[in-house]
């Protein structure tokens, strides 16, 4: 009797894909495919670029990939920003503008090291990269788990669509290597991503709420809050964001997601049944 083969582990850098938002130009889709390619990553995904699904067929598209056609030919292209990160995990925004409100600050290495580690429990991750004329706005960002920005020369810190793109991809891939590679190499990016301003969980993969989970529960959350008073959907300042930053700030579990659900439940139901 044959025995049926044993699953196969995904690779960590199988787990990281490369989000390209609203892009403008089809050649920085083009050089955004061969900066991930070159340092082994193959999931690009352009969500609502200007261009439609024709860009992947653009003649600057395809010349400026030189070498990397099998990633532009497999990027997804995806209505929305939301359709882009659908079941991702943990998400990262890249960013030259700080923001007063959105998620926690991280470098560039110790996003890489965050996003490896949470790779590392089977988790989807993404790195979400703005258009090259307005960035990222505030509700692109606070869809994400952590916020970067890098450090670049401040008397010239213009920094191309692509350059971005394989600035980060080169700091997740060292991440990566130094996990596969275990030992020092490894617990120098636990140690990263440790130092971190971001809390993350150590529970199991299949305890910990993806984004897709705490977004429902935030949607059910804010109708909660309407229904009682508190939150004035006319005049709503600024509290769903700065919740959005508490959660973002610690990895839900889906227990954890499940509670706060369970109490929005409750707020609306006993409202009904007055």
């Amino acid at each position: 009797m044959s025995q049926s083969a044993a699953p196969v582990t995904p690779s960590l850098f199988d787990q990281v894909r490369f989000v390209l938002n609203e892009t403008s130009h089809p050649g920085n889709v083009g050089s955004a495919a061969r900066a991930i390619k070159t340092m082994g990553f193959g999931q690009l995904v352009l969500a609502a670029p200007r261009a439609g699904a024709d860009v992947l067929r653009d003649p600057e598209a395809v010349a400026l990939a030189s070498g990397a056609d099998d990633v532009l030919a497999n990027a997804r292209v995806v209505p929305d920003l939301d359709a882009a990160l659908q079941g991702v995990s943990w998400a990262v925004a890249l960013s030259a503008r700080t923001r007063e409100y959105g998620p926690p600050n991280a470098e560039p290495r110790e996003s890489a090291a965050l996003a490896v580690q949470h790779a590392g429990q089977g988790e989807a991750v993404a790195f979400v990269f703005g258009s090259e004329r307005t960035g990222l706005s505030n509700t692109d960002v606070e869809r994400c788990n952590a916020l970067v920005h890098i450090p670049a020369n401040p008397v010239y810190s213009s920094l191309n669509l692509s350059q971005a793109v394989q600035l980060i991809a080169y700091e997740v891939r060292m991440a990566c290597l130094g996990v596969e590679r275990g030992g020092a190499a490894a617990s120098a990016v636990t140690a990263l991503a440790a130092s971190a301003s971001i809390a993350t969980s150590s529970a199991p993969h299949d305890h910990l709420a993806t984004r897709d989970d705490v977004e429902g529960m935030l949607a059910h959350l804010e109708r909660a809050l309407v229904d009682l008073d508190y939150l004035d959907p006319e005049n709503p300042k600024k509290l769903m964001t700065r919740l959005r930053r508490l959660f973002a700030k610690s990895h839900l579990e889906r227990e954890e997601v499940n509670i706060l659900r369970g109490i929005s439940k409750h707020i609306l139901e006993r409202k009904i049944r007055r």
